[in-house]
């Protein structure tokens, strides 16, 4: 079905990942549930990788490994690539699966310059193939109501957000593989572990970035990029949002918070050592506080779709049942490529701040890639 951006209701929907590393068994799980989809192929240069991974979810230990990508694109001619493997290798992987007529479910970040992911964007654009970004926080339970109601002006004015990532890895997470914490391959704090973060505040806040300005550090890890920044974008619409991501916290304590501020409401949710929480609240006209925790959990349950609350679980779960009905019905992934251009163009816009001490406009003019990045702590 490569070539086609339409498919039928009732012939599974092919599949091949490439790359069966950590995420990866989070993909096989959320294919495992999903009736329309059938996994043909995986694709690792390590064979042991690709054989634990198939043996870690019931159902798979039978699936075809291939070792080279090409041919197995070539070969299998998937309605679907799945790409999980080291961000400096999105580029190349994604170009050759659009180009041969593949849907992509690509890992954040697209790309790691502006330019590529630029034309990664302009592809599907051209080709009409779905192109889904795992900017996973997009498909958790009631974001969606909360940001149509945001967009709606429920709310009111949004005036600023903030977010704080502090997802702890210590030297072993870095050391356990040569790619990790390089400019080339993998970006520090911010690009890792922080960027789908900041496309769910921006998607959340309803405008887009204009301006950036950002500080980047290296305090305790071993590693070429940073492993704490902090930045401030202004929004098309005039809000501010702040920005914290970092890994030189606690290992064992990863807490991620995205808080959203209006004239007449607010809504923060979080991660705390893998524990969720939320709070929702508008402004009543005696200027009190109005708990909806309540009224978006009915919500949810009576409309149901696409955002159960299984995708909490694995929100991967949530981005193949929309990428298979957005195949299905010819129409956008709710992470669409334009998100994936978009967050690289902000994430490099604040690394481009940092290098050179000044605020930078956005979208950036001209291209800038992570490996111009190369030295900064030297």
């Amino acid at each position: 079905m490569a070539g086609n951006t339409t498919a039928s209701a009732s012939a599974p929907l092919s599949v091949i990942i490439i790359g069966c590393g950590r995420v990866a068994e989070k993909h096989l799980k959320a294919i495992s549930k999903l009736k329309n989809l059938e996994l043909k192929a995986v694709v690792d240069v390590n064979p042991d990788s690709a054989k634990r991974l198939l043996g870690s979810v019931k159902g798979f230990a039978g699936t075809k490994f291939y070792n080279d990508y090409k041919t197995a694109i070539d070969e299998v001619k998937p309605s679907i690539v799945s790409v999980t493997v080291p961000s400096g290798l999105h580029f190349q992987i994604a170009k050759y699966a659009m180009e041969h007529g593949c849907n992509l479910l690509l890992e954040k970040p697209m790309t790691m310059s502006v330019s590529e992911a630029r034309e990664i964007f302009e592809l599907s654009q051209k080709t009409g193939l779905k192109l889904a970004m795992g900017h996973i926080y997009r498909y958790l339970p009631i974001v969606g109501l909360v940001r149509e109601d945001i967009a709606a002006g429920k709310y009111g004015k949004v005036t600023h957000g903030t977010i704080y990532v502090r997802w702890g890895h210590g030297e072993d997470y870095y050391k356990s593989a040569a790619w990790r914490g390089t400019w080339k391959s993998d970006g520090g704090a911010l690009m890792n572990q922080t960027i789908h973060a900041i496309d769910l505040l921006v998607w959340l806040m309803g405008s887009e970035p204009e301006e950036a300005s950002a500080m980047i550090a290296q305090r305790v890890r071993n590693i070429e990029a940073e492993d704490l920044g902090m930045a401030v974008l202004r929004l098309e619409n005039g809000a501010l949002a702040q920005i914290e991501g970092t890994t030189a916290t606690v290992p064992s304590k990863h807490t991620a918070e995205f808080s959203v501020f209006c004239e007449n409401g607010q809504l923060s949710m979080g991660l705390d050592s893998g524990k969720p929480h939320l709070n929702i609240f508008s402004v009543k006209p005696d200027g009190k506080l109005k708990k909806l925790n309540g009224y978006y959990i009915r919500r949810q349950f009576k409309e149901g779709g696409l955002f159960s609350y299984k995708c909490a679980l694995n929100p991967h779960l949530g981005i193949y049942k929309d990428l298979s009905d957005s195949i299905i019905e010819n129409k956008a992934p709710i992470a669409d490529a334009y998100s994936g251009f978009s967050s690289v163009d902000t994430l490099l816009g604040i690394y481009r701040s940092a290098k050179e001490g000044r605020p930078v406009q956005l979208p950036l003019t001209d291209d800038f890639n992570s490996v111009d990045m190369t030295g900064f702590f030297d």
